[in-house]
């Protein structure tokens, strides 16, 4: 009999006791007198992503079916649940659910994760290239994939950006959605700030190349000659790397 894809799909190989379990219901031999129940593997994995959680995030999260012919034997104490190894909390994820007590035995559990979040909708299409204003969107209350990070939240940026492509009526607002403008030029008089330790220092410079809000670019002090990074915060300002 083949493990089951769904639930075996990116498993390190199963723990041998785990493996005979399963293969035991296809020759109608019981291995095992208490059963773990499914439905709890499925929980301590759905549990352990809520864990992860930043609050407020509206969560909902749900473990995948898990095969019905697996026979596994009950833990004899909780079951401990991680993510394998270098993997980050994302809208898919593969949650290790093992027992360690009174049996030994290591089920990968794949595990959905949306947020229930307010999100900014657009009215009508755009087209690439708009640049949009609080009168184009409305707020919504969605169940979107993965975690909320990313959406519109301050119409403020607004100003700032175009649509970097064109968008469909009733689409989220992503902050990849939004090209930023270039708001500093090659060869531009621009005021330097660095701050170090609570204090502040300002001195007047060049732009080197230019550079959207946000974009990371080299601008020479025009007082010291020497070429630094900054990041661009307005149209006159650069915000000095330390």
């Amino acid at each position: 009999m083949k493990a089951h894809a769904s639930t075996f799909r990116h498993c390190r190989p199963l723990r041998a006791v785990a493996v005979l379990a399963a293969l035991s219901v296809a020759a109608g031999t019981p291995v095992f007198a208490a059963i773990q129940p499914l439905a709890s593997i499925r929980a301590a994995a759905e549990n352990f992503i809520r864990a992860q959680m930043p609050p407020g995030q509206g969560a909902v999260v749900s473990a995948g079916r898990l095969d019905s012919r697996l026979r596994l034997a009950r833990c004899a104490g909780p079951l401990d649940a991680s993510l394998l190894s270098g993997e980050r909390l994302q809208a898919n994820a593969s949650v290790a659910v093992a027992c360690r007590d009174g049996a030994d035995w290591t089920l990968y559990v794949p595990v959905r994760v949306r947020s229930r979040i307010r999100v900014w909708v657009l009215r009508r299409p755009e087209v690439q290239g708009a640049r949009l204003t609080a009168a184009d969107l409305v707020p919504q209350t969605r169940l979107v994939s993965g975690l909320s990070s990313g959406y519109v939240g301050n119409l403020a940026v607004l100003g700032r950006a175009t649509l970097r492509h064109a968008l469909p009526a009733g689409a989220a607002l992503h902050l990849d959605d939004l090209l930023a403008d270039f708001l500093v030029h090659q060869g531009q008089q621009v005021v330097l700030l660095a701050s170090f330790g609570g204090i502040r220092v300002r001195a007047e410079g060049v732009a080197l190349q230019a550079g959207r809000y946000g974009a990371l670019i080299r601008v020479r002090n025009l007082s010291s000659s020497r070429v630094v990074q900054g990041i661009v915060q307005s149209r006159t300002l650069v915000d000095v790397m330390p």
